[in-house]
């Protein structure tokens, strides 16, 4: 009920009720076609001549030829077989071969889905009419950011990368502990931001997901960790943030068994803008020469704890705890949803209103680390792999060198 995500399936029924991302715009360019699976079904992205985008399904319908080697067109994509013409709706407007004066195009049709452009991503939506508005949640709308996103395809379902972000005492035993362990033995120091005990766990539904809290060691319920939270936005994202670095992590079902994980990351510490704010996308390695799992970054302790799981997790040899009361109410609110929609609603985190921007919830202060937050993320973590590294880190020490300069500043006119 909760891993299978084809068409008919009562959880790929949820699913399509809601937009994902599909490719990076960059992605088409040279070539303006792009294979893409979601969702069980394998379709081709395009961009014609015109800019317009078109997503529609693979195999053309006259002999089943794949449309990703078609060729794109002033208006539509012709398939690169017997040159039939589609345009962005899946209609067929030239048929060469056929007689001048036959109707026989009018009739037929390709599966056809929309697309929209946001944040340097290309999104499109498999589901029923209406179509729903494409959320603009803040880190895809923002501008004057510096973006970059690391992504990987993984070998499983993605609801045990969901169940992850909602289960927080991971943080201070895989991120914490385990990454301890890894860096002592080759001789380094662990991270410290990391490490501190959860004292309280909680969770809140909200109109876009859940928002997942916590308590640490050393905090209370004033704090940011717990008082704002971090959200799941439902039904496939998580955003996470602190210190100037805010991201979306999206967790894209291809299929039962394959996952397109993506670390959607905009810099912006203090008061600093950049101009260009289209996303750098780069591959996230996850595996090394020997076949072992790469262990010393944060996301590829993540991504080890759930391949290791197995391609769909068998969830009736786990035995959860109180701890898991976060995986317990995700599983709850995944069927809730099923049964909206069966009943003809809307479900959780759909948006129907036109808008701008949708800011959402979200720690400045993270762990209570601070700024420091930012730059141990990047130091621990996937941005190492990045081809913009050193231009982000060097955005944070900016923005540190501008803040002290504005404290030493004050200091001053106070003294004086």
């Amino acid at each position: 009920m909760l891993t299978r995500v084809g068409p008919g399936t009562p959880l790929g029924e949820l699913l399509r009720r809601y937009w994902y991302p599909v490719a990076f715009t960059s992605d088409l360019s040279p070539i303006p076609t792009k294979k893409v699976r979601l969702l069980g079904e394998d379709l081709v992205l395009y961009r014609d001549g015109r800019g317009t985008y078109g997503l529609l399904e693979e195999a053309c319908p006259h002999r089943r030829a794949s449309l990703v080697y078609g060729v794109c067109e002033e208006a539509g994509l012709r398939c690169g077989y017997h040159g039939w013409l589609f345009d962005e709706q899946g209609r067929c407007i030239e048929q060469p071969g056929e007689p001048a004066e036959s109707t026989f195009k009018d009739r037929i049709t390709v599966a056809a889905y929309p697309v929209q452009e946001l944040g340097g991503l290309l999104w499109g939506y498999l589901g029923p009419e209406p179509v729903p508005q494409l959320p603009r949640y803040d880190v895809f709308a923002w501008r004057g950011v510096l973006r970059d996103a690391g992504h990987c395809l993984l070998p499983i379902n993605f609801m045990q990368i969901m169940e992850n972000a909602v289960d927080p005492h991971h943080v201070e035993w895989l991120h914490g502990r385990y990454f301890s362990f890894i860096k002592g033995l080759a001789g380094e120091d662990g991270p410290k931001t990391f490490s501190r005990r959860h004292l309280k766990i909680g969770f809140d539904v909200f109109e876009h997901g859940i928002i997942k809290r916590r308590v640490l060691e050393g905090e209370t319920e004033d704090d940011d960790d717990w008082k704002i939270g971090h959200p799941l936005v439902f039904p496939y994202m998580m955003r996470v943030g602190g210190g100037g670095h805010h991201q979306m992590q999206i967790r894209v079902p291809i299929d039962d068994e394959h996952t397109w994980f993506i670390l959607y990351s905009c810099h912006k510490p203090g008061d600093l803008t950049v101009e260009d704010d289209r996303p750098v996308s780069y591959e996230i390695p996850w595996i090394d020469e020997r076949g072992q799992h790469i262990v010393d970054y944060i996301e590829g302790q993540d991504i080890m704890a759930w391949v290791t799981q197995g391609r769909i997790a068998d969830r009736t040899r786990e035995h959860l705890g109180k701890s898991d009361l976060g995986v317990i109410l995700l599983r709850k609110v995944f069927l809730e949803n099923i049964a909206r929609i069966e009943q003809g609603e809307d479900p959780l985190a759909v948006v129907r209103d036109p808008h701008e921007l949708i800011d959402l919830p979200i720690e400045r202060n993270k762990f209570g680390a601070g700024d420091e937050f930012a730059l141990e993320f990047l130091a621990m973590g996937s941005s190492r792999y990045s081809p913009q590294k050193e231009r982000i880190r060097s955005l944070y020490l900016e923005a540190q060198a501008q803040a002290q300069a504005r404290q030493r500043a004050e200091v001053g006119a106070r003294g004086a």
